[in-house]
């Protein structure tokens, strides 16, 4: 299969707006000039220079693209019959539904957060009940992460084969199956049921942790994509706050009276498994795969389905190449892996320094992430509105540098009004920063599927979750919460270094506002044998030119 131009989006002169793009059919001279890989790229990129006479009339047959290079612009495939059509406009639409469907993948994303953490910071309970150590506590929430990284692959797989809808019922689904299998875990020799059920939980943890990207770029609009995302990010921070604050609550220390607690433990898991299951039905019923009509041109020009030479393992390889995705997945992974440390330990730190603080443990973790939305809405709507993704996520990265070196030497000062506060401030930054991480990876390698780019994301802040929580635990468990906390300082700081080296080019957001559009280029799937090896693409490379867009770096 031989592509065309990538994008070759033709503003209209009198309205300039980006909607204006025209589908036209190919001519026999562009047919045949797309047999012949090298030359044909070079057409292309010098089309219009003026030389000669052939130059002029090439120009002219430029400005549209042709229908069935159409099909084969971008992984997917093709991008529906009626778009083929000559002069076919590519409309765009937004639909109401679009918050229904970010609201309820939200609230079921919230539950699964909850039931993450709601271990880990009422540990000292779950010890006494079910007769284990702490660090069997800290593995029902590292599990969360193990279970991540082997199964992110076949996940953003199906998720890229099958569409949003499958995926995001898959993990309402077993986020309800968890939930109840939970239930028949309230018994203190019963402590694998429970260990089962958690992996349950982090199976449905898998489809869900990569899509706020995905539901943002399929149903909302490119002046809203990144606000979207981060409310879609929110919905798991807002789950974590709630395993921060009720626990305690509903099932505080009572060690004097195990059938009590089991009582309490009952109540939880019972409410839990309740709202999940009402969560998966408001599931089946509102989410969709896509609009009827793509709400951004840069979801316009990506096909509905793929196409049967479509590689999932290319696309991965291809997102490996990109150096700049490459750096960001190590920073994000040392971020968020630092945030997973501190929530799972922040019962064990609390109670190190504070005795009897179970309740303000919940609140302090409460603190830092409801702090975080904060910081998620607000950078989102700051990216909305300025589209400068790397400064914001250097500056966020630095102040939650700042924020968890404040933390780290002022908690153990016998003053925990002030752990409030800190934590707080640490929150709004390094939770704020996981949208930042998600958009940037989609921005940088578009127009690669946004459920690769955010699941190797994930994987690689499980990954580094599990090293950091396992090794934090050690160092606090053996000597204090100080030596582990600035084990994690010295990470962050390496983290701040490598997002100052990543090289920020606005892919998508060209798209979006047209600029620059006739410079950007596909190189053609297969090229004949003459055809460097590094030109075999997934269907698409995006090759940006001089004038190509980038962001503006310190």
């Amino acid at each position: 299969m031989v592509a065309g131009d990538l994008v070759q989006e033709h503003l209209r002169a009198d309205t300039g707006a980006p909607d204006d793009i025209t589908v036209g059919r190919k001519t026999p001279e562009l047919e045949g000039a797309a047999e012949r890989c090298p030359t044909y790229e070079a057409a292309i990129k010098t089309g219009g220079a003026g030389e000669t006479d052939t130059d002029s009339r090439a120009l002219e047959q430029e400005k549209e693209v042709p229908a069935d290079e159409r099909e084969a612009m971008l992984p997917n495939g093709g991008g529906g019959e009626a778009e083929e059509m000559q002069g076919t406009k590519l409309e765009t639409k937004l639909y109401p539904r679009r918050f229904a469907v970010l609201l309820v993948f939200s609230l079921y994303s919230l539950v699964n957060a909850f039931q993450w953490i709601q271990y880990s910071i009422i540990a000292n309970v779950f010890t006494r009940y079910y007769g284990v150590t702490n660090d069997k506590v800290d593995w029902l929430s590292i599990v969360y992460m193990v279970v991540y990284i082997p199964l992110i692959f076949p996940a953003t797989w199906l998720l890229d084969r099958t569409g949003l809808r499958l995926t995001a019922l898959l993990g309402a689904g077993l986020n309800c199956v968890g939930a109840w299998l939970k239930c028949a875990s309230v018994s203190p020799g019963l402590f694998g049921v429970t260990i089962a059920a958690q992996v349950v939980c982090s199976v449905a943890q898998v489809f869900i942790l990569g899509l706020p990207s995905r539901v943002a770029s399929v149903w909302f609009g490119p002046g809203e994509v990144s606000t979207a995302c981060a409310a879609a990010v929110l919905g798991n921070q807002l789950g974590t706050a709630i395993g921060f604050l009720l626990p305690p609550v509903l099932v505080p220390n009572t060690p004097d009276d195990v059938a009590l607690t089991g009582h309490n433990i009952s109540v939880m898991f019972y409410g839990t498994a309740a709202v999940s299951t009402f969560l998966f039905i408001l599931a089946v019923i509102v989410i969709k795969d896509r609009p009827l009509l793509p709400p951004s041109h840069s979801q316009a020009v990506l096909p509905s389905s793929l196409s049967e030479d479509y590689s999932y393992k290319q696309s991965i390889f291809n997102l490996m190449k990109n150096k700049a995705f490459v750096l960001l997945l190590v920073s994000y992974g040392i971020m968020t892996g630092s945030f997973y440390s501190v929530s799972t330990l922040l019962n064990q730190m609390i109670m190190s320094c504070y005795e009897n603080q179970e309740l303000n443990a919940g609140r302090i973790g409460l603190t830092l992430v409801v702090a975080g939305m904060v910081g998620s809405i607000f950078c989102g709507l700051w990216l909305d509105h300025t589209k400068t993704y790397k400064m914001t996520t250097l500056i966020v990265y630095g102040l939650s540098f700042l924020g968890m070196v404040v933390f780290t030497f002022t908690l153990d000062l016998n003053n925990i009004y002030l752990v409030f506060v800190t934590a707080g401030a640490l929150g709004f930054f390094m939770t704020g920063y996981l949208p930042l991480g998600f958009e940037f990876g989609v921005e940088i390698t578009y127009p690669e599927s946004e459920g690769t780019s955010s699941g190797l994301l994930n994987a690689f802040a499980q990954l580094f979750g599990i090293i950091f929580t396992l090794i934090q635990g050690k160092l606090t468990t053996d000597y204090n919460p100080l030596i582990g906390n600035i084990f994690l300082c010295a990470w962050i700081f390496l983290g701040i270094l490598l997002t100052a080296l990543i090289k920020s080019e606005l892919k998508r957001h060209n798209v979006n506002m047209g600029a620059d559009s006739n410079q950007l280029q596909a190189v053609p799937t297969e090229c004949p044998g003459d055809c460097p090896s590094e030109k075999k693409t997934n269907g698409v490379k995006m090759e940006p030119s001089i004038s190509f867009s980038r962001e503006t770096t310190l």
